[in-house]
């Protein structure tokens, strides 16, 4: 097989792959509550190397790591088709969207961009930023 077609059918396999989410924490436990408790996705497994969880038909992996420091931006968000229910939810459960000041929005936290898109923010119990958006091309 020649170099390029190989490197094109490679490429082909990871885009016919699911994706896998790696979350960083520092307590599984308190790690555990927030997904599988509050945002309800399905345990899988927990065993010295990872918590396993499933949303969506899609694998997260979240491992323990005790020194680290959560970063500023978003790990992991979901693509979503009603932002405002979805927020809703989110504070029905006790998880409160980020208030970020420049987000016009203050009461939902959802910030409206240029071009119709939707964006919120919120975090887990270690301060990692995950969100949910909803896009107008998708409507």
């Amino acid at each position: 097989m020649c170099y390029t077609l190989r490197i094109w059918t490679e490429v082909r396999m990871l885009a016919a792959g699911k994706m896998m989410g790696v979350i960083p924490t520092k307590d599984y436990e308190a790690a555990r509550a927030f997904y599988e408790g509050k945002l309800q996705f399905s345990f899988v497994s927990h065993d010295q190397f990872a918590l396993v969880l499933r949303v969506g038909g899609h694998m997260i992996r979240v491992v323990k790591l005790p020194n680290y420091t959560p970063l500023q931006s978003t790990i992991l968000g979901w693509e979503v088709q009603d932002i405002a229910a979805v927020v809703r939810w989110l504070a029905s459960q006790g998880v409160a969207t980020e208030k970020y000041p420049w987000v016009a929005d203050q009461k939902t936290g959802i910030w409206e961009p240029p071009g119709g898109d939707k964006v919120a923010w919120f975090k887990d119990p270690d301060g990692n930023v995950l969100s949910v958006s909803q896009h107008a091309a998708l409507k």
